[in-house]
């Protein structure tokens, strides 16, 4: 489908790019040419990913532990990086959610979520495009959204909340950048299963019917999405900026949020699923400590 020299020469940093979506979107990048930085909290993770993967693709693969939710941690990590040669392009993966009623959140909660998806993307991307300003580089930024920018999604309110601010942001420096030849473009992804996202959006199982409320009958496949993200990435795409594409088998379509049919879930259905999520992100913490 791509020229297999396609990013020869190009250099992409992929946040969240240890695990998920972020993995095979630096997988693809990698098997295409590109150098690739990949950025994360968990160390022994991005480690991992780094070595599995060069060793299938071969290439550079380099990774960098960061908090995404501390801007002067990614001023420092950003400057790390560009000493070491600028960037061409910049992939905003990382984010967090959780299903919960808005009723029950607190505001650490909403900031657990809020201070990855909205501030971490904005501190990431000004990072890099002030930089790419100042030197008269041409940049990328693509960021990974949901359908729930144009509808909402209940259950998920500051994820909704956050993701939409980031299309935003891609349509107005889409605007105000564009004539230093930065783009800035976003992918809107439907049901792409992950293990870390699924365990918390899905604890109980609750939801085995998916098929039914996507039009195409099934879930996406790693693979779709990342070849989306080469073909956005491109320099033979420059022309395309500010915009949202869904990839979602036409879901987004169909109805009214994602987690919609949520709402037959009881008040014991929901003490299940919290515990569930509780017991993932306990089983996470005591990863990161090890």
């Amino acid at each position: 489908m791509f020229k297999t020299d396609l990013f020869k020469g190009k250099k992409f940093l992929v946040t969240g790019g240890g695990t998920g979506l972020g993995r095979s979107m630096t997988e693809k990048f990698v098997e295409l040419g590109a150098e690739v930085v990949i950025i994360g909290r968990r160390k022994e993770m991005l480690d991992k990913a780094a070595e599995e993967i060069t060793a299938r693709h071969g290439g550079k693969v380099t990774p960098i532990p960061c908090d995404i939710r501390v801007a002067q941690a990614i001023e420092d990590m950003v400057e790390e990086v560009w000493q070491a040669g600028p960037l061409d392009g910049l992939i905003n993966n990382a984010a967090g959610n959780f299903i919960s009623q808005t009723k029950d959140l607190s505001p650490r909660a909403f900031d657990a979520i809020a201070n990855i998806v909205f501030h971490g993307t904005f501190y990431m991307t000004n990072a890099v495009g002030k930089r790419w300003i100042a030197e008269g580089r041409k940049g990328s930024v693509l960021s990974i959204l949901t359908t729930w920018v144009w509808t909402g999604s209940p259950f998920v309110v500051p994820s909704a909340m956050s993701k939409a601010g980031v299309a935003v942001m891609t349509q107005s420096l889409a605007v105000e950048w564009g004539h230093y030849g930065i783009r800035l473009n976003a992918i809107a992804p439907g049901p792409f299963p992950t293990e870390g996202a699924w365990a918390r959006l899905n604890p109980n199982e609750q939801d085995r019917d998916w098929a039914s409320r996507i039009p195409m009958g099934r879930v996406g496949h790693h693979s779709e999405l990342a070849n989306m993200a080469a073909f956005l990435m491109a320099d033979e795409v420059e022309y395309i900026t500010g915009e949202v594409i869904a990839i979602d088998g036409a879901q987004g379509i169909m109805g009214s949020g994602t987690f919609s049919n949520l709402l037959k879930m009881t008040e014991d259905d929901w003490q299940r699923a919290r515990d569930a999520i509780k017991k993932t992100n306990e089983a996470d913490k005591a990863k990161r400590t090890v």
